[in-house]
């Protein structure tokens, strides 16, 4: 029996990369435009640069070509990183963020999701919406959280990571069909990606998707009309919306314990509830292997190893019983930029190491015996169904097996 948890793929690492080995024209011309904008010492010449990038960018996403993107990507990766900052940025502010004319008016449109991060002894769902809950859920959006003025399309379905956009050329073609919706005009429904029916998971993260369009430069949230003496406008706004939505989101997830986020555009909510998902991933997975082995906490093992190419990308927990080394679950933990650059305020104690934080989480959990692995793993993932392989206390990156006798996995709540 496979098992893993794997809930919290941040939307950039979970591209299929489709790049060609040697540039093309337009890759090249992309990592010329991101080194040059990196490079520029004004504010006039990054309009420059930052037209010409969005010329190119619009051009590809229109027609689909991620492998041209993910070819400069993968370039700047290795021989500039600010470059490489430079061009994710724009990227996903070009596939999350346009202008649509309607009757001779534009229109700023953002691609906005609501977030839900949940959890569960059972399966979480993603559910469709009925009309009923779409326009319910719209009213208070547009009443708590989005600015006067908007006009919206929301997708009639509660909706799973793997369900996402995989790709930048993906949420491009998101955003402009559910902004064209949101004005009236021609289109048709975003496709959802297909959901492995295996990828049951105990902490997961779900979305409901909007595509909110404003007159061209008008406020989009609420936030923005009031942000409050003090800017707590933006908390102000999720209370509101927490509260109005809360029983709407318990009977949509019947059976699971969760967390509103405050909706907000696209990428950066992906991010966070990324964030908010990881700490729950751990807690959930021990907690379900009390369960499934009739074991406590304290006979289990827990092995951490940092995984990437060059630098540590994410953390690989492996799961075993003691004084075994098969193992039976595991769970990941990516890192982003923010985790390890944010400031510190005076006064302020510096913060935990990320590996640290695991290995005291565990230890809430009850687990005592606890291998953090030296040095940097590559990533690996199963050929045959993509699951992750998790670190055994040798030190190697294997597929998680759970032993025939468990009470294998996640049942749907009834």
């Amino acid at each position: 029996m496979t098992a893993f948890l794997v809930s919290d793929i941040s939307m950039a690492r979970a591209r299929v990369s489709t790049s060609p080995k040697r540039l093309n024209r337009d890759s090249s011309r992309l990592v010329a435009l991101s080194l040059a904008l990196h490079n520029s010492g004004s504010r006039v010449e990054d309009r420059f640069w930052e037209t010409e990038l969005a010329n190119t960018l619009n051009k590809l996403m229109r027609a689909g070509n991620d492998a041209t993107l993910d070819a400069a990507l993968d370039h700047l990766s290795t021989t500039d990183i600010g470059g490489y900052e430079v061009l994710i940025e724009q990227a996903e502010t070009h596939s999350e963020s346009c202008i649509l004319e309607k009757d001779g008016k534009r229109f700023d449109v953002l691609l906005v999701i609501a977030p839900l991060v949940a959890w569960t002894r059972y399966s979480i769902p993603a559910v469709a919406l009925s009309d009923s809950v779409v326009a319910t859920l719209a009213g208070h959006l547009q009443t708590h959280v989005l600015a006067s003025g908007t006009q919206i399309a929301m997708m009639p379905q509660l909706i799973g990571l793997d369900q996402m956009p995989r790709t930048l050329c993906e949420t491009y073609d998101w955003l402009h069909k559910l902004g064209a919706t949101a004005l009236d005009l021609p289109s048709g429904p975003p496709q959802l990606n297909h959901e492995p029916d295996s990828f049951n998971m105990l902490a997961d993260t779900r979305y409901v998707a909007i595509g909110v369009a404003v007159p061209e430069g008008k406020p989009v949230f609420r936030w923005q009309e009031k942000p409050g003496e003090l800017g707590e406008g933006r908390s102000t706004c999720l209370e509101k919306w927490v509260s109005d939505t809360h029983a709407i989101f318990t009977q949509l997830l019947a059976g699971c314990g969760f967390e509103i986020l405050i909706p907000d555009a696209y990428y950066v909510s992906n991010r966070e509830a990324d964030r908010r998902i990881r700490p729950l991933s751990v807690k959930s997975a021990v907690a379900w292997l009390e369960g499934a082995l009739h074991l406590e906490a304290s006979q289990l093992r827990a092995v951490i190893a940092g995984c990437g190419e060059q630098t540590i990308d994410e953390y690989r927990i492996g799961f075993t019983q003691k004084n075994q080394t098969e193992v039976i679950y595991g769970c990941l933990w990516p890192l982003y930029g923010v985790d390890e650059n944010e400031p510190v305020l005076e006064g302020q104690p510096e913060p935990i190491e990320t590996i640290d934080e695991i290995t005291n989480l565990l230890k809430e959990c009850g687990i005592t015996d606890i291998r953090r692995l030296p040095g940097l793993l590559t990533t690996e993932f199963c050929d045959d169904c993509g699951a992750p392989y998790f670190p055994n206390p040798s030190g190697e990156l294997v597929h998680a097996e759970l032993p025939e006798d468990a009470e294998t996995a996640p049942s749907h709540f009834h």
